[in-house]
């Protein structure tokens, strides 16, 4: 798709925190697809037939395998970056396969020792990890990904499972986050001050309510919107499949917004529009701004200017948004009330306690 493309001004001299990308390469270190994108790197004209291959939930999810069937590191994000005025970035776990729960330490020493902060590339500024609260050695876990880099903030945990077979589940688990045995080894990382990225389909916002309230004094960090599937359009085998539809995943996706937000220990990332999930697909930036505005004003509007923030979500977003575009996005929907310091910068370092610079 040819995007016309936004002139985006800085923020302010320090300049913008991007405060969720992943990092990736299938070639060196372990991936679902490390398999498979090596074969492709060889023969790049067999890519059509093995995408095939993967079921269409993947395919649903992705939108476009060549993000996956190559590298995402540090210089690619600067050039896709650059004119965003992005000085600072929060890495967040992305999919590193292991089969030992200690495995995922192996994710953090890697982002620590990528060149960020050279050749133009942003520093990073903080590190998200993956560990499981529901096993049973969670703690020696943290205290090993703790141990990898001082820049360790928070935790994620995949939790998003949805009730459409042809949408990807993340999990095998349906109420993952209100589970008994995750809501008590997640005393774990509440005891380590840490921070929790919550990624839910829509309707599981009551078990990231159900967490949130058990543990008040941990900061919990809403990621895509809590990504209502099929609100923008038709995705997996029957969801959002008609007007009727959608309006009904949107009414019930602000309800369970709002009862979220009304919790003062959870805040909410503005990133992930362009997550091919939601349904919108590859459109004019004009046209996703337009079906996109009832989300970021809804959340905008219950979180407020100081417990929201901007996320690129690169490279998953990078079929169907241009990164400056997502910035682009927000001015355009929350015209005089976007208080861009605060959410292009401010409220990100504070809660992922970076320092400036």
């Amino acid at each position: 798709m040819r995007r016309r493309r936004a002139t985006v001004k800085p923020v302010t001299a320090r300049g913008v925190v991007d405060a969720h990308i992943h990092q990736w390469d299938p070639f060196t270190t372990p991936r679902k697809v490390s398999a498979v994108a090596k074969v492709v790197r060889r023969a790049p004209l067999v890519m059509p037939a093995l995408v095939r291959v993967f079921p269409r939930s993947n395919r649903e999810f992705v939108g476009d395998a060549r993000y996956l069937f190559d590298r995402y590191l540090p210089e690619d994000y600067r050039d896709d970056a650059a004119a965003a005025g992005v000085r600072t970035v929060v890495h967040v776990q992305a999919g590193w396969e292991s089969k030992e729960p200690l495995g995922a330490v192996d994710e953090t020493r890697w982002i620590a020792a990528l060149p960020f902060g050279r050749d133009g590339a942003p520093s990073l500024g903080a590190i998200v990890v993956h560990a499981d609260p529901g096993e049973p050695g969670v703690a020696g876990v943290l205290d090993a990904h703790l141990e990898a880099s001082p820049l360790v903030r928070g935790v994620r945990c995949l939790a998003a499972h949805h009730d459409d077979p042809g949408v990807m589940d993340w999990t095998p688990s349906a109420h993952l986050l209100a589970e008994p045995s995750f809501l008590r080894g997640f005393a774990a990382v509440a005891e380590r001050g840490l921070t929790f990225d919550i990624w839910v389909y829509s309707h599981q916002l009551p078990d990231a309510a159900t967490l949130a309230r058990e543990y008040p004094q941990t900061t919990f960090v809403l990621d895509h919107f809590a990504t209502p599937v099929g609100a923008l359009g038709p995705r997996g085998r029957q969801t959002g499949t008609t007007g009727a539809e959608r309006s009904d995943i949107l009414a019930r996706w602000r309800d369970d917004i709002a009862a979220l937000a009304a919790l003062p220990n959870v805040v909410a990332k503005l990133g992930g529009l362009g997550m091919p999930v939601l349904g919108a697909g590859a459109v004019p930036r004009e046209r996703l701004r337009d079906l996109a505005a009832p989300l970021i004003a809804h959340l905008y509007s219950v979180f407020g200017p100081q417990r929201s923030f901007w996320a690129s979500n690169y490279p998953i977003d990078k079929p169907n948004v241009w990164l400056p575009d997502s910035i682009w996005m927000l001015r355009e929907v929350l015209g005089d009330g976007f208080d861009e310091d605060a959410v292009l910068r401010d409220n990100a370092r504070r809660t992922y306690r970076i320092s400036a610079g």
